[in-house]
């Protein structure tokens, strides 16, 4: 029995030092394991071998090591994700009270003929498009058992902190998702006419269309503005059209020779959460922010707060006595007092503008969107 008792100290303290556990926790299993050695049934270190033998069989021994020795937690599913990070403008605001943005959309008058002896009549300048949005908090609380932790020691703690980080993500992903999914945002670019919307399926000759809307884009003054399709967001059942799209030198659509001329003009990117029956899948296309200062949204954090955390709840524990001796400290994830939960809660903060007309769109003149109900 010792040698069995031996050699589950050792593959625990493995266990232990893989798992990059503190060196006191270490120590402690070895000397639970030297305690259980010592106690099972009054066997003594210098007892024989066969004492135990009545007491634990070979069966015994492999229902240990199945359940103890072998036991591992199999990986959840994995989640698709949503890149959007170059589709929104960032901003980092104070504090959760509202701010005010300003977009000048619009240049100077043109000059304009004087005659002799003539004088230049004023010009004027537009005002610039005001903008209004704060940040809110967004977060849930997540408790586990302290027994749960113990039983699948380290792991399940570093298990779950991992899942809490991507619920985080994955709530954040979609809110970036109904930005342009929206009904409102989608019947503002539906209503602009066709420089901002169609019908039309995702096929080279839709997009070029939609490169053409965005080739007369104006400003406010009705004077050419720098917008080019630079994204395209589809849905992810378009995955096979979108590749075939970008890798077709040839008009893939059609049997007559001719140069597939938007082939490598956009960047693909899917976004899991758009909803659609095939073959009505519906996609979108946007400007890039960066080059030209069309921005079609904006996702704003609260400064201080790049990313979410995860906050665990004080224990109300405290140690008194242990089997360990008396001072031995308690584990630091030790929990609520009365039930031994342990309550954690992840936090984010951000916000984004919003209208009762325009949804969340900043700028209309960076956004185009397909039903993708007709061919």
């Amino acid at each position: 029995m010792r040698k069995i008792i031996s050699l589950l100290s050792e593959y625990r303290t493995v266990q232990l030092e893989a798992a990059q556990a503190a060196p006191t926790r270490i120590a402690e299993t070895r000397q639970m394991f030297d305690w259980m050695d010592q106690s099972l049934s009054g066997i003594k270190p210098t007892d024989p071998l066969n004492r135990l033998e009545e007491v634990m069989v070979s069966a015994d021994f492999t229902y240990a090591i199945q359940e103890f020795v072998q036991r591992k937690a199999l990986p959840g599913y994995q989640q698709m994700t949503f890149e959007f990070e170059p589709l929104v403008k960032p901003d980092v605001l104070p504090n959760y009270l509202t701010v005010s943005r300003y977009q000048n959309r619009a240049g100077l008058d043109d000059l304009e003929y004087v005659g002799e002896k003539g004088q230049a009549r004023a010009g004027y300048v537009s005002d610039a498009t005001k903008r209004q949005y704060r940040v809110h908090r967004w977060e849930k609380q997540f408790d586990f058992s302290h027994e749960a932790m113990i039983n699948d020691d380290i792991a399940y703690f570093e298990n779950q902190a991992a899942d809490m980080g991507r619920s985080a993500r994955r709530t954040l992903e979609k809110f970036v998702s109904r930005f342009y999914t929206n009904a409102t945002s989608r019947l503002l670019l539906t209503n602009a006419g066709a420089f901002y919307s169609t019908t039309g399926r995702l096929t080279t000759a839709n997009i070029s269309t939609a490169r053409m809307a965005f080739g007369q884009r104006t400003d406010a003054r009705g004077e050419p503005i720098l917008a080019d399709l630079n994204y395209v967001v589809y849905h992810r059942g378009l995955a096979d059209t979108v590749a075939t799209i970008q890798n077709s030198t040839l008009v893939p659509e059609t049997g007559v020779f001719a140069q597939n001329v938007v082939r490598g003009t956009f960047m693909p990117i899917k976004d899991p959460y758009i909803t659609g029956t095939a073959p009505n899948l519906p996609w979108y296309a946007f400007t890039n922010w960066t080059e030209n200062n069309i921005i079609p949204f904006v996702l704003a954090r609260r400064q201080g707060m790049p990313g979410p955390l995860i906050l665990r709840k004080k224990s109300d524990i405290e140690s008194v006595t242990s089997m360990l001796g008396a001072g031995a400290g308690l584990s630091p994830v030790m929990g609520d007092f009365h039930t031994r939960n342990i309550q954690m809660l992840v936090s984010d903060v951000w916000g984004t503008y919003i209208d009762a007309t325009q949804g969340n769109i900043f700028d209309i003149r960076g956004a185009y969107y397909s039903s993708g109900t007709a061919p």
